[in-house]
């Protein structure tokens, strides 16, 4: 399958005035390294970035970094590691590249997305999503978008773990079996108090309407 293109440059300066420097020219600054490869900082067209992620389903992309300088350009497989948003302006601030080889398995993280409604939910059960994300270790061509976890058979107090899973071929979970990924539960008896004291306010209040409304017509 043949991945995206991304064109890269090799830069000289770093520091954050650097960094402000490129950014303000719509160029992310970025680094480029492997376990046999010593690290290389970069810059990236903001654009093509912004467009390189939009075009992928995940976050995890493999893509041919095209790595430009002074003594030629050298394309490797990469894939992007980890990319540095600013929580405020919701914007690129730095993005980590790292060398892999089709022919080694990489480690991954990848959504779990739970499908359909339980059974628990319309018996008035709430699902709780605690694992969002699941470890794996897989040849770079069985990487997944993200993993699909039908839950319509968890009842209240059911739950589904790591080792539930069904993972396809080639991939491996990284994570420990019994951790949960989600569960039903049962409305808490926190709720349930919390409706009782509404309930208990409102017929207070009723009542003391009621003794207001006396009171008045006593008095006329």
């Amino acid at each position: 399958m043949e991945q995206p293109l991304l064109v890269a440059r090799v830069r000289k300066t770093k520091g954050k005035g650097a960094a402000k420097k490129l950014r303000k020219m719509a160029q992310v600054p970025a680094v480029f390294y492997g376990p046999k490869t010593e690290s290389v900082m970069l810059a990236v067209d903001y654009p093509e970035l912004e467009r390189l992620l939009k075009q992928g389903s995940s976050d995890n992309v493999i893509l041919d970094l095209q790595v430009q300088s002074d003594q030629g350009n050298e394309t490797h497989k990469a894939i992007i590691k980890d990319i540095l948003v600013d929580p405020v302006k919701d914007i690129f601030l730095h993005a980590d590249f790292y060398e892999i080889s089709m022919d080694k398995e990489i480690t991954v993280d990848v959504p779990i997305r739970l499908v359909n409604s339980p059974v628990g939910v319309t018996e008035g059960g709430i699902l709780q999503h605690i694992r969002r994300k699941l470890n794996i270790s897989c040849l770079p061509d069985k990487m997944i978008d993200a993993l699909e976890l039908d839950v319509s058979g968890l009842a209240i107090g059911d739950s589904v773990h790591v080792e539930d899973i069904d993972l396809p071929e080639g991939i491996v979970s990284l994570e420990e079996g019994h951790l949960t990924v989600a569960t039903v539960a049962a409305p808490t008896v926190a709720e349930e108090a919390e409706e009782e004291v509404i309930e208990e306010e409102l017929a207070e209040g009723e009542v003391a309407e009621s003794e207001q409304e006396a009171e008045s017509t006593e008095e006329s």
